[in-house]
């Protein structure tokens, strides 16, 4: 029987989706790498049949993923890119030269895994979406494929690939703690877990315990070890409301001059990031002029995103304490004019809210509570506890419905110098997105004539 689209969707939202329900266990009894290699190897092993850039990490795995892909598209290629979770769109998943997979294409996909699927028992919904985004990108004959790490690394379904072209560990901190290990070297450890013997690794700085685990694990893996702020150095310049400039110092001493429409200082790391996962890549290894023109014309929603200018509104998945610390100062620094802050805050059960209230809530002016359509969301009412205890005395109201919450922010934020700031999850973000009616995929600031002008000027 031929599926419809949204049969499709129901079929995978019916297998185990551990996105909603996390399993109480980061274990092999529980999160295994059998049941997705059994799956591909039904299939021929596709994720064999192209390059693949593999990326885990704590903090700025997306972006530096959505940077990777961007140079290489800007080389020319034809570039898969794989990332979860989706803000509004679940194609926004599988994505080919910043195209979304058709709903035909994930449909027949869908109808092809099926019947393998329900001969391997256990398999769940990630380790099955995993394997659609391999076949894609073997079906679409892409050049090379930028991988992302659902969760962990050493676990994850993502990582049968056998060997990389390159293993990218971005920054790490506190998140899934219950899963992951509540100390940085069982997180290292974990994250380590996607080196793979001889198949170069990428790391952004870490603390000295969270490095000597990737050290270790790359040394015992024969694995060359490339480590930002070590090998290769980045000098982070002038941001501001457009965009971020910053210099990455190559091997060499060749300095490169670089510019994002990302916001933050944080957002020059990632970038250095992925330059050097980039500079690994030899024969699929980017030109200067191709890194210059992907970092300024990365497509990455949700990420201190200005969706609109005088009041501001700016949309960021800052989902724990470290995000919320990057977010902080990246609103202090580069809207240092602001006279009022509404914050729009939601989070998850599972995520340290504490932390992330420690961050933002000293720079608050007003706070709204809203509560994700999802059934691991905080109650706004829970939240108001915790603002609360974390010593907040501004104004607190609650509206659940991210429709609410926005009016609310927006009838409180009158004046062209007031922000108004969504954060706490990336739900959050993809709610009021769709409730501004704002593509899926598509930045806010790719249709700014600012933006345009300073990524021309670069």
């Amino acid at each position: 029987m031929t599926l419809s689209y949204q049969e499709a969707l129901d079929y995978l939202y019916s297998l185990i989706n551990y996105e909603v329900q996390r399993p109480e266990r980061y274990a092999p009894d529980v999160v295994s790498l059998d049941r997705p290699r059994a799956l591909m190897h039904a299939f021929g092993d596709p994720q064999e049949q192209y390059p693949i850039l593999h990326l885990t990490g704590t903090k700025g795995k997306g972006s530096v993923s959505a940077m990777c892909a961007s140079v290489l598209q800007a080389s020319g290629l034809k570039v898969g890119l794989y990332s979860s979770p989706h803000l509004q769109d679940f194609r926004e998943r599988f994505l080919i030269n910043g195209e979304m997979i058709t709903p035909e294409a994930l449909t027949a996909l869908v109808e092809r895994v099926r019947p393998v699927v329900e001969g391997i028992a256990g398999l769940t919904w990630f380790e099955v979406i995993t394997a659609i985004a391999f076949l894609h990108f073997a079906q679409s004959k892409v050049d090379v494929a930028v991988i992302e790490v659902g969760l962990g690394g050493r676990l994850d379904a993502t990582n049968i690939i056998k060997t990389p072209k390159v293993s990218v560990i971005t920054s790490l901190s506190f998140d899934h703690t219950h899963l992951l290990g509540s100390t940085i070297p069982q997180i290292a450890a974990e994250k380590a877990g996607i080196i793979k013997f001889g198949c170069p690794v990428v790391s952004a700085p870490q603390p000295p315990e969270g490095l000597a685990v990737i050290q270790q694990t790359a040394a015992e893996r024969s694995a060359p070890l490339t480590v930002v702020g070590q090998d290769l150095l980045y000098k982070t310049e002038s941001g501001d409301e457009y965009g971020q400039s910053f210099t990455v110092t190559q091997p060499g001493g060749k300095s490169l001059p670089l510019w994002t429409p990302l916001i933050g200082a944080h957002q020059s790391l990632n970038a250095t990031v992925a330059v050097a996962a980039l500079r690994t890549l030899k024969d699929l290894a980017p030109s200067d002029h191709a890194i210059r023109m992907g970092i300024a014309a990365v497509n990455w929603a949700g990420r201190l995103e200005v969706v609109r200018r005088a009041p501001y509104l700016v949309l960021d998945v800052a989902h724990n304490g470290a995000s919320a610390e990057r977010l902080r100062d990246a609103l202090n620094h580069n809207f240092p004019s602001v006279r009022r802050r509404v914050l729009i805050f939601g989070a998850f059960k599972d995520k340290d809210v504490r932390s992330m209230f420690s961050a933002l809530l000293p720079i608050t002016d007003h706070l709204i509570l809203m509560q994700p359509v999802n059934s691991r969301a905080f109650n706004t009412d829970d939240l108001i506890t915790l603002a609360r205890e974390n010593g907040f005395t501004g104004q607190i109201e609650a509206h659940p419905a991210a429709s609410d919450a926005l009016i609310r922010a927006e009838s409180l934020a009158t004046d062209p110098s007031d922000l108004i700031c969504a954060t706490g999850s990336l739900s959050v973000v993809g709610e009021i997105r769709s409730v501004l009616n704002l593509a899926p995929t598509h930045a806010s600031y790719l249709d700014e004539m600012t933006v345009r002008a300073l990524q021309s000027a670069r």
